[in-house]
């Protein structure tokens, strides 16, 4: 199906937020056309299903008791948000004209004129740039100690890192681990006092620093990650460390380069939203998900965003 010419409501990304979205304003009759990536931009900035896409067994969304692959999750929400009227193109959005309404957006499947926007394309996690990287994603190597902690019960586990969410991740994994080593490049954290003092009082919990993750060891595709190489940051000397599973705690990234210098962020480049709203201060454009949030950064929690951003979304047309 060609893209249409004009439509009342466009959504940028494909993930919890934006198909969420999709299905809220697709009921309210409102037909969305949502861009979901993976088109042919040299540098695609939103990967088709978001972050789930690579998570292999998602235990905490709600009303799954068994569990749901990511992909396998992902699936049922396009097909949801398609039975109500969305329109699902395989395409990047490459710029945007918020100048004035409707909002003219062009992808890499044409040009789109839109009465109300809803921008919903997610963060990415930063990842270390080594080879092994790669490799063993979905096999031992985790971003997310929250979604994948409990996959590695009774293992010691690994966290790069040095800030908060190190920290907070290092602790939460404590439940599952029996030691948890948290590696970081320098001596001295970039964690606040409460979160780092946190950390060294947890028996469980052992401080390696000046130290960099070299290599990630271990085979495919079982036993997966068995170990890391560290590399000393001082003399450059190496050892190896065995554990059983690496988180990457360095930060994310939101995935709004698009709108720079169009909206409002703050300092990270996360978009910045009105109090208890997703309207940004455009009015019909509208924030939702991991690109506005940088604390929680869950999948129901950018699904709830989803249907915060559709039902502003409705409300602006109404008026």
């Amino acid at each position: 199906m060609p893209l249409p010419a004009r439509t009342k409501v466009a959504i940028i990304g494909s993930g919890p937020a934006g198909y969420t979205a999709a299905i809220y304003t697709g009921r309210a009759n409102l037909e969305p056309v949502l861009f979901e990536g993976g088109g042919a931009a040299v540098e695609p900035f939103t990967l088709p299903g978001g972050q789930l896409m690579i998570t292999t067994e998602v235990e905490n969304y709600p009303g799954f008791p068994k569990g749901v692959q990511g992909p396998e999750l992902m699936e049922l929400f396009k097909a949801q948000a398609e039975r109500f009227g969305t329109n699902v193109f395989t395409a990047d959005v490459t710029t945007v004209d918020l100048s004035d309404r409707p909002f003219r957006i062009t992808s890499t499947e044409g040009e789109l004129m839109a009465e109300s926007l809803i921008i919903a394309t997610g963060a990415s996690a930063k990842w270390l740039g080594i080879p092994s990287e790669e490799k063993f994603k979905n096999f031992g190597l985790s971003a997310c100690a929250t979604c994948d902690g409990a996959l590695f019960k009774g293992r010691d586990l690994a966290v790069v890192g040095g800030g908060d969410t190190a920290m907070e991740e290092a602790t939460f994994l404590t439940r599952f681990s029996p030691k948890v080593t948290l590696i970081h490049r320098r001596e001295e954290f970039r964690a606040s006092k409460i979160m780092l003092d946190r950390a060294r009082r947890n028996p469980r919990i052992e401080l390696v620093t000046n130290a960099v993750v070299d290599e990630i060891l271990g085979a495919l595709p079982r036993p997966g990650v068995t170990g890391v190489r560290l590399r000393d940051t001082r003399d450059n000397s190496t050892r190896e460390m065995a554990v059983g599973g690496v988180f990457v705690a360095i930060g994310h990234e939101p995935n709004s380069k698009l709108f720079t210098g169009l909206l409002d962020m703050d300092a990270a480049g996360y978009i910045k939203t009105l109090p208890g709203s997703t309207a940004t201060k455009i009015p019909g454009v509208f924030a939702c998900g991991d690109v506005a949030d940088h604390v929680y950064r869950q999948a129901v929690t950018a699904a709830g965003t989803g249907c915060m951003a559709a039902i502003d979304a409705e409300r602006f047309l109404a008026h």
